[in-house]
């Protein structure tokens, strides 16, 4: 996309904000530290323009426990019945399906707006502001927030810092840009604590996780000569140990320090009825490496680097699929395939 057309789009997201009065913004389901900081910081600054706003997130899925410390007191679980009445507002979400296990959300809503930096995005909404080079979603509502006026204060820089670091993987992934760098230096000026964010997201891990940890890295198995690695988690092991859900999270990232390794996987089963059988997360170590194309072919998606799907298959044949999958991107013009577009 242009510089021309991102400004263009970036001013329609702010001519959609001042024009209405009324809105829900949300973010994806089962979100991390980008969705939920994001959210937070969103629906701050709309607040700080006196706009009236709800709080959504799909599904009954906890929250993170490292991202509870965010004021998330008035999160709403169910769309408010004045939906039709109010623009919707994602933010983090690459496609509809992200949203919730329906397009419920989309069809009620007065205006669509969708502020996202996934490559793949489906530019689902009536209003789009994706930019696919951004470190993050914050990165782009801060870039809105400049332009609505709206001053930084220590909650929303604290929001938008969470989202920033954790997608960046505390600045060391290849989105750490530096307007990246630069927006992290005026986050902490305008109060961010640093030290506090780090020790709520960072070291204040729940025992169980460390248990459903330990359980992950003795399923860990490598492919393709080390260069692929595959773990899972069962449904019964949440219960085993005592995790909720979310714990799963940052799991894979153990994963991608394995020497060698180009892509990894982790496949889990959700310990709730609700919503698919299983969820694969993929991380690639190598910008060439694009796990999206992956993820895009069985109807997810995400980053190069980062992305996943739903699956009802069995985890046996995910596996199969994954490695078949990782030989098809990994494969280089002259060793006997075609090049890849």
């Amino acid at each position: 996309m242009t510089e021309t057309q991102t400004t263009s789009d970036l001013q329609a997201v702010v001519d959609a904000i001042r024009s209405h009065d009324r809105f829900v913004v949300a973010a994806h389901e089962n979100p991390d530290g980008d969705a939920l900081g994001s959210l937070v910081a969103m629906t701050l600054a709309l607040r700080t323009l006196g706009k009236d706003v709800v709080m959504y997130l799909s599904g009954s899925a906890p929250t993170p426990a490292e991202y509870r410390f965010l004021d998330l007191s008035d999160l709403q679980r169910e769309l408010p019945d004045d939906t039709e009445e109010r623009v919707f507002l994602a933010v983090d979400c690459a496609n509809e399906r992200r949203i919730g296990p329906d397009n419920e959300p989309i069809d009620r809503a007065e205006v669509v707006v969708n502020v996202d930096h996934h490559h793949d995005n489906s530019r689902f909404g009536a209003v789009n502001l994706v930019v696919a080079d951004a470190s993050s979603t914050s990165e782009i509502v801060r870039d809105v927030l400049r332009k609505l006026d709206v001053p930084l204060n220590a909650e929303i820089a604290e929001a938008l810092y969470v989202a920033l670091v954790t997608d960046t993987g505390r600045f060391q992934y290849t989105n750490t840009t530096p307007k990246a760098l630069r927006l992290a230096a005026e986050l902490v000026e305008a109060g961010a604590d640093v030290h506090g964010i780090f020790r709520h997201v960072y070291e204040s891990v729940q025992f169980a996780k460390l248990k459903l940890l330990a359980r992950a890295l003795e399923r860990a198995k490598l492919f393709e000569g080390g260069r692929l690695v595959i773990t899972y988690l069962l449904k019964d092991d949440f219960g085993d140990v005592g995790a909720e859900e979310p714990y799963s999270e940052g799991i894979i990232d153990y994963l991608r320090a394995v020497e060698g390794s180009e892509m990894v996987a982790l496949i889990r089963e959700p310990p709730r009825n609700e919503g698919p059988a299983r969820r694969v997360s993929l991380r690639s170590s190598h910008d060439e490496v694009d796990v999206s194309a992956i993820a895009r072919n069985v109807g997810g998606g995400g980053h190069r680097q980062a992305a996943g799907f739903s699956s009802e298959l069995p985890i046996g044949e995910i596996i199969e699929f994954l490695v078949q999958e990782f030989s098809v991107v990994t494969r280089t013009p002259g060793d006997g395939a075609a090049p890849q577009p």
